[in-house]
């Protein structure tokens, strides 16, 4: 993995920082082999630092593998109505048991090794309320279920371009019994119109229902934002990263 530091840590040694640890981690700065680029992540806080729009956190970028779609899959999901049905129709995935326990290995290693490591190496503010998770894509499902999952560790979470469709109605089966309640939290989704994107509307509708009966209200505990014209890639998230930091991290209201 990848730790990056803001120039804010280096200039005050007595400060502590909140972090952002992030899925796909070898998309989220430069990324010269990728020809839509990386996120270029640390561009973007550094300029919403300077013009203190956001308190910047350090990054902690943990590259996916060859196995992400068993490790960022939601596994838990598939148990729900609809949830294997909408998995069947992927043949390049295998659902062995070995398989689908790979995303609870995951979460497991990044909440028990990666981010005790962290808070011991480095000056962070290791309480929920500063700890977030950022994923795209299947990771943007990745980084929800964690928020689920350990609700303990992670009160914030940012979910761009979330890939609904692999586990169908099961995620949001999953989300009815298992999204925390939203005092002190704050959740991020996004969505193009193009490409992949394109099928997303309604589901994040869909998961926007589901938010809105646990409690969770639009522009305080979460937002749900749609971009026309968008599509499915590093080039489109990076363009509108500040939104996500700044609801996160923001020292000012979106």
């Amino acid at each position: 993995m990848d730790v990056w530091l803001p120039s804010a840590y280096q200039e005050d040694a007595k400060r502590a920082f909140p972090v952002l640890y992030m899925h796909d981690g070898q998309m989220v700065f430069e990324n010269s082999h990728n020809p839509d680029g990386g996120w270029n992540v640390h561009l973007a806080i550094e300029g919403l630092a300077k013009e203190e729009k956001i308190t910047p956190p350090i990054v902690v970028a943990i590259p996916s593998t060859m196995e992400r779609s068993y490790e960022y899959l939601p596994a838990k999901a598939i148990g729900y109505p609809g949830g294997k049905e909408a998995l069947e129709t992927l043949k390049n995935l295998s659902l062995t048991d070995e398989n689908l326990e790979k995303s609870a290995i995951l979460m497991a290693w990044i909440v028990e090794t990666v981010k005790p490591f962290i808070d011991s190496h480095y000056r962070t503010l290791s309480d929920p309320a500063n700890t977030a998770m950022m994923g795209s894509s299947l990771g943007g499902l990745a980084s929800l279920t964690m928020f689920c999952e350990y609700p303990q560790v992670f009160h914030k979470a940012a979910c761009l371009s979330s890939h609904w469709p692999i586990t169908g109605e099961g995620m949001l089966g999953y989300l009815a019994d298992c999204l925390p309640p939203p005092e002190g939290r704050k959740l991020y989704f996004d969505y193009g119109s193009e490409g992949l994107d394109s099928d997303y509307a309604p589901w994040q509708a869909k998961a926007d229902a589901v938010l809105k009966a646990k409690g969770y209200e639009e522009g305080k505990n979460f937002v749900s934002w749609s971009f026309p014209g968008e599509g499915h890639n590093a080039g489109a998230w990076s363009a509108r990263l500040h939104i996500p930091l700044t609801f996160l991290f923001g020292t000012i209201d979106l």
